[in-house]
């Protein structure tokens, strides 16, 4: 049974996704993690939850260490029938992500990487008008396995 508090529901795709605004707020990547893994569940992947959950606590802490948002929009979906997708989307289209070494004495700054070692892809996409964009989805991508 799934905890998710608006049924999942089919993309323009065809395949499913969900998505949801929450407080842009350290807390929030616990109702991430719980998001992916209901969808997931509903899904029958359980077995990539995990890996999932991590990575979209990972974009939850960039977006509110990065931006002054006040909320950000959780999304999971399936882009394609062998692909899932997590992301977070915000109204700072100005703060893009990049990927770049940690120092060995900084306490923060490896988010990117961890992402970046576990999913097959990540990236981001602009929201709005190309001269004017009025936000960003910060994403990652895994692959489905098997017979799922």
């Amino acid at each position: 049974m799934t905890s998710l508090i608006t049924p999942v529901q089919p993309a323009s795709t065809g395949h499913p996704a969900y998505s949801q605004t929450f407080p842009c707020d350290p807390s929030t990547a616990e109702t991430g993690r719980r998001l992916v893994r209901d969808a997931l569940g509903v899904w029958h992947l359980d077995d990539l939850a995990d890996v999932a959950a991590l990575i979209m606590s990972e974009l939850v802490a960039n977006a509110v260490r990065h931006t002054s948002c006040r909320s950000i929009r959780l999304v999971v979906g399936r882009p394609s029938a062998p692909r899932i997708r997590v992301g977070v989307v915000d109204r700072a289209p100005s703060r893009l992500p990049v990927l770049r070494p940690a120092g060995e004495d900084e306490e923060s700054g490896r988010g990117l990487l961890l992402i970046d070692g576990l999913a097959d892809r990540w990236g981001y996409d602009l929201h709005g008008p190309p001269r004017r964009p009025w936000g960003k989805a910060v994403w990652a991508e895994l692959s489905v396995r098997g017979d799922q």
